[in-house]
């Protein structure tokens, strides 16, 4: 591709409309995908209130991992933190963020349409894209780990399909698009790392094409170049760490821990076979659960492995980014409904196959049409042609679907029904806020949301209770109780015997999720109490 024609291209992608409609396109379809929405009473979500209340500790001066722990990478709490100066006691800012990374997601998968389809077309199809994958059954509640992650991964399948289909092997692979792509593997890296492995994959095969071209030096240059900007992400959080003297426990919180304790990579585990035999029955009911996308992207990813004229490395790029984004997510042996979120990247492809077959059949009426009318098909119609509105209005009526499509197949949307009231986390607050700046500690769950609702942040390291196999958590946390450490403690359906010395029971409710129902208790220290002159 020539300078002029590159030039051409960018011109074509910068506009402004085409960003204002994808914008507002975003933020309708979060409005409805993600409880974060204002649409929603509160995100009750475990994770997400407890990435919110590491985020929230971040910007109060406490360093996650060693004041306060949660086993996630650096820059989600600090985008969590971002979010709770939007606001402290919802999820505003949260719905805020959502709806950015939403945008990105639509512009990173309108450019891949592009490659595929005329712009008019991409820019129909892709609020539908970004609309199957919210509302599927690993988008959860919103606010995951992955969902933050989603952006970067599209842009790097951008990238990769760009090149191998379009410039591969006329030209090698730019120095500054492998510097990009180095940066936003260090961004995954340091919000959830299972991810790591579409990037490696990406790495991998442009180190590929430099070899197939005979450029040895150019691979390796081309490595160290992805790894530079891969290691740029880190320099924030080594600076911070490095001045606050906790290198170690940013290491031991986020690589140790799930590298070694949450996952079983480090046990005997089973064989190889058995293993492959494991993850084979996992894509199983992965795509089960997630038929909504799978059922666009395995006939889009089946299209450029098996279509005519396609270069041996442009299938093999795209085998390896799908095999290894998934084996970095399973492969350690953990499985929950939020973990098959980065799969999703590859919807867009099934929709590139639809726009195709779409254009290809609209062709073939208008070439009809045109040769009953004149006689003669001069080519030259098409359906933006025919009127300059007709576009747009489809990209309205394709948002439309989006928004029908998420209100019909979305687990959340029962969840607008709720009211505040009737949520024990508002309940309980009302009790939490009759004492000044008050303290508390979350047991037997993850966050619960009450830090959330009631603006407090933490004040111990095990704030809640982590899903590890390490007993610290436990001990620690019936230490603080003993001690009376926190004004309130929260707990969910158990509690240590030791809280009576200290603690009083004051209010529990019920709380269901679907099949599931737990009991949560409120206890407040004896000693408030008493200073209000008996128990309230």
């Amino acid at each position: 591709m020539t300078g002029a024609r590159q030039r051409k291209v960018l011109t074509e992608n910068i506009n402004i409309g085409d960003a204002l409609f994808l914008s507002a396109a975003a933020f309708l379809l979060m409005m409805f995908a993600t409880r974060s929405s204002f649409l929603y009473p509160c995100n009750d979500w475990n994770d997400a209130n407890s990435y919110f209340s590491v985020g929230k500790a971040l910007f109060h001066g406490k360093m996650p991992y060693r004041d306060v722990f949660d086993q996630k990478g650096m820059y989600l709490y600090f985008f969590y933190g971002l979010a709770y100066l939007v606001s402290h006691t919802t999820f505003a800012g949260v719905f805020v963020m959502e709806v950015i990374l939403a945008a990105f997601d639509l512009f990173g998968i309108r450019r891949i349409l592009q490659l595929y389809v005329k712009r008019g077309t991409a820019l129909i199809l892709s609020p539908l894209v970004l609309a199957v994958t919210v509302s599927s059954f690993s988008f959860y509640w919103g606010g995951s780990a992955e969902e933050i992650c989603l952006p970067f991964l599209i842009w790097g399948l951008y990238f990769s399909l760009d090149y191998f289909q379009n410039r591969y092997p006329l030209q090698k692979m730019e120095w500054k698009i492998i510097f990009i792509n180095g940066l936003m593997a260090g961004m995954v890296a340091n919000i959830k790392f299972t991810s790591l492995g579409f990037f490696f994959a990406w790495m991998m095969c442009v180190a590929f094409s430099f070899l197939v071209l005979k450029d040895f030096w150019g691979a390796v240059k081309g490595c160290g170049i992805f790894l530079l900007g891969m290691g740029i992400p880190f320099i924030p959080w080594v600076i911070y760490f490095g001045l606050n003297h906790g290198l170690y426990e940013w290491y031991w919180g986020y690589v140790y821990i799930n590298v070694f304790v949450y996952s079983n990579l480090n046990e005997e585990g089973p064989g190889l076979f058995e293993r492959i035999y494991t993850l084979s029955k996992l894509l199983y009911w992965i795509i089960r659960k997630n038929m909504i996308y799978f059922a666009f992207l395995i006939p889009g990813v089946l299209s450029i492995w098996f279509g005519r004229k396609k270069k041996w490395l442009e299938r093999l790029n795209l085998l390896s980014l799908c095999f290894f984004l998934f084996l970095g997510i399973y492969v350690g042996g953990s499985e929950l409904p939020y973990y098959a979120l980065p799969l999703s990247v590859f919807t867009v492809l099934g929709f590139g196959l639809l726009g195709r077959m779409a254009e290809w059949a609209i062709s073939q009426i208008l070439k009809k049409k045109d040769s009953v009318e004149t006689g003669d098909f001069q080519g030259h119609k098409t359906i933006a042609g025919s009127s300059p509105f007709l576009v747009p209005a489809a990209g309205i009526v394709a948002t439309g679907m989006g928004m029908v499509i998420i209100f019909t197949c979305s687990m959340n949307i029962p969840h607008m029904k709720e009211k505040k009231e009737d949520i024990f986390l508002y309940k309980f607050r009302e009790i939490v806020m009759q004492t000044p700046e008050p303290t508390l500690l979350n047991i037997g769950c993850l966050d619960a949301g009450l830090y959330t609702v009631c603006d407090i942040v933490p004040t111990c390291r095990w704030f809640q209770t982590q899903t590890l196999g390490i007993d610290d958590v436990l001990k620690e946390q019936e230490r603080y109780i003993e001690e009376g450490q926190t004004d309130y403690c929260l707990a969910r359906d158990s509690y240590p015997e030791v809280i009576w010395e200290k603690y009083e029971l004051i209010a529990q409710e019920p709380w269901y999720q679907g099949e599931q129902e737990f009991t949560y208790y409120l206890f407040r220290r004896k000693d408030l109490s008493e200073n209000k002159g008996g128990k309230q």
